[in-house]
Formats: structure tokens, sequence, C-alpha cells
């Protein structure tokens, strides 16, 4: 059985034409029946198996949608189209701090964080002192959110998502909070996740990043797979496109589903 089972998924927004600066403008042009619509569509039609233990990648350009099927998978966006199905505890690195409450401390937005991640008071109280440990913010836990800056508010929503043992973990360019040291500690936590045998999603703007942690890679242009395969034919084939030096393939041209992890080979072999 898959870890994600994600099976002909389509998102479509409906879009006013013009732009409504008010809600009160937006009601008149409504109640007048002079609010006009598009529909984009974020995703079409897509379909992505991960293996228990595959650490797979989602590229593309700005707006190929894919923060859009994070939030899919993850079930914070319902799809238009479709269905998607994870099994076992999902950690979702999306939007980090989302949840927090700036008149709040540090310390009071983990329990509220922990919380909102369906969490007990006490499995927090046990956790708290490692969470501030790892966020290099002892001299600050205490003071409101409010004072923190930007760095400091990633740094805690980070270390608090990630104090968990989950089978599925879902990253959305997250690894780039705080400064170098920061960063690195976020890469090996990651690695160590991987390591575990947990099933890792990254979606990244860089090459490096997923050269290094990912075996596999989607490739999303204009909502839809149009390659899917291991790191070292897509990622150059995304890399060589973004430059200009190559056009993206058609729609689902040249996908090579082999999986090219051993948790993803033995479960193809067995199924």
């Amino acid at each position: 059985m898959p870890a994600i089972d994600v099976r002909d998924v389509s998102v479509h927004y409906r879009v006013p034409h013009e732009r409504i600066r008010t809600f009160k403008e937006f009601a008149i042009k409504w109640i007048r029946g002079r609010v006009e619509y598009h529909t984009v569509r974020a995703l079409s039609d897509v379909t992505v198996r991960v293996e228990p233990g595959e650490v797979v990648a989602i590229i593309g350009r700005n707006g190929a949608g894919k923060s859009t099927l994070l939030k899919v998978i993850s079930r914070v966006l319902r799809p238009t189209r479709g269905t998607a199905q994870t099994v076992g505890r999902v950690a979702p690195l999306l939007e980090l701090g989302a949840g927090f409450d700036v008149e709040l401390t540090g310390r009071e937005n983990i329990f509220l964080n922990g919380a909102l991640l369906g969490r007990t008071h006490r499995e927090m109280r046990e956790r708290v002192d490692r969470i501030v440990e790892f966020a290099e913010l002892e001299d600050a836990i205490d003071a409101p959110l409010r004072t923190y800056s930007t760095g400091m508010t990633a740094r805690l929503g980070f270390a608090i998502a990630t104090d968990v043992e989950p089978d599925i973990l879902l990253i959305d360019e997250v690894l780039a909070v705080g400064d170098l040291g920061f960063q690195e500690k976020c890469h090996e936590r990651v690695s160590a996740f991987r390591n575990q045998g947990a099933t890792m999603v990254l979606v990244s703007h860089s090459p490096a990043t997923v050269e290094a942690l990912c075996s596999r890679v989607i490739w999303l242009d204009h909502g839809r797979v149009v390659a899917d395969g291991p790191t070292a034919t897509v990622l150059p084939a995304f890399v060589a496109s973004a430059k200009g030096h190559a056009p993206p393939p058609e729609d689902g041209a040249g996908r090579d589903r082999t999986t090219t992890s051993p948790q993803g080979v033995a479960a193809r072999e067995a199924s």
C-alpha cells in the first residue's frame, strides 16, 4: 500500500475578473449581479503515488501548483475532483507559525500550536524544553511573539512541527529559516527523518537541496505532471527548461514512474 496515493486530483478556483478592493464593493457588485469570474486551474488530473520510505521532490516554476498539491496531500485543501489518501502520521511543514498568536509568549504558543497539531497538554509539557533548545530561543521564550523577528518565529515553528516521529513529512520551502547554522540543523533533522525511513515530499526551488535529499522528482507545469522519475533524469531537464535551453515535455511525456529507493522498489515487487 502506498504511503501517499493521489488520484486524478484537480483544484479549480473561481476568481473575479476585476480586482475588488473591499468586501462592501464586492457585496454591492454581487447583489447587482455584476461580479464576473474566470476559473483558475491550480491542478488538473494529477495522479501521484509515493511508496513508504521514498524521498520525493516536487519541482516547477512559480504557480505550477506545487504548494497546492502539498496542501491537498496534507488535507489542508479539499480538491475539486479526485482523491488523496495517506497512511500514517503526517507532519506538514507548510507555513511555519501560521497558527501562532502574536500576543501570547513563545512558550504559550508552543502549547497552542501543539493543540492545533492534535497533541495533548501533557505531551507538550514533555516536549517544551527540547523545542526551546532546538529553536535557540532560551532568552526570549517568555516574551510576546510580537517582539520576535521573522526568523525567530520561523525557528520556533520549525522546532514545534518537527518534534515528532512522522511517518510522512511534507516540506514546503522551509529549510532556509534562520541563519546558516540553524539551516544546517534543519537539514540534519530532515536527514535523520529520511534515515529512519520516513516518507518525505519536498517542495524546493534549490536544485542542490533536491539532489542531496531526493531520489525521485515530480515536475509540475501549469498544474499538470509533465515528468516523474529519478532525480538524475528529471532535475537536469527541469533546470535546462528553466534556463530556456529546452521546453518542458508535453503533458505526461517522458514520464518515468520507476522508483529508485530500495523501499519503493521492494513495495512495487511485492504488489
